[in-house]
């Protein structure tokens, strides 16, 4: 299962990036019934994922050749439009560390089953890893990519990298992604930070 805001925010991609045109068309690949249910889906509303899916791989097939990282565009899109108004106080925290250590999982507000866990961390690198999703498609990798790169710098992260080091979809076990951002030190000599 998935929220409609992650069909919501690619459509805004879409259409913010390459135009209402072609955000139709890419739903015009759509068979008409999964078709009626994307374009009429509200943000808060669950959807089968496979339905995600298929809108992204109908996306790819459109965009893929003349805007080859569109998804990672489009994942660092979906947090800071469709992320920040549902979920700013999750999203915005003093440092990268507050983010990814925070009880709350922003995974879990968009996707289920399954989490994204923090499984090394130390200073300003992390690693994160997926358990219990089947994501389907390398494209949800690269989604989440850009997602959480666009994450670490709400959180205040300066030069974030994001880098996908494990891919059930090259053969590995789990998926992992390496997480770097350099601490530029305003969060913790900000008055009353700490």
């Amino acid at each position: 299962m998935t929220k409609g805001a992650t069909v919501r925010a690619t459509l805004s991609y879409i259409e913010a990036l390459h135009g209402a045109e072609v955000a139709a068309t890419v739903l015009s690949m759509l068979p008409r019934e999964q078709r009626d249910r994307l374009a009429a889906i509200d943000p808060t509303a669950e959807l089968p994922y496979e339905d995600l899916v298929a809108l992204w791989r109908a996306a790819d097939a459109r965009l893929g050749g003349r805007d080859p990282e569109w998804m990672e565009r489009s994942g660092a899109h979906s947090i800071e439009s469709t992320g920040v108004r549902l979920y700013s106080g999750i999203l915005r925290k003093r440092s990268p560390h507050e983010f990814l250590t925070q009880s709350v999982s922003l995974f879990q507000l968009y996707y289920s089953p399954g989490d994204m866990e923090v499984v090394e961390e130390e200073g300003t690198r992390a690693v994160l890893r997926l358990t219990g999703f089947d994501s389907q498609d390398p494209l949800f990798c690269r989604r989440q990519t850009g997602g959480l790169r666009q994450a670490l710098l709400l959180a205040g992260g300066e030069a974030p990298r994001v880098k996908h080091v494990r891919c059930v979809h090259a053969g590995d076990a789990f998926c992992e992604w390496e997480l770097t951002w350099q601490d530029g030190g305003k969060h913790a000599s900000a008055p009353g930070a700490g």
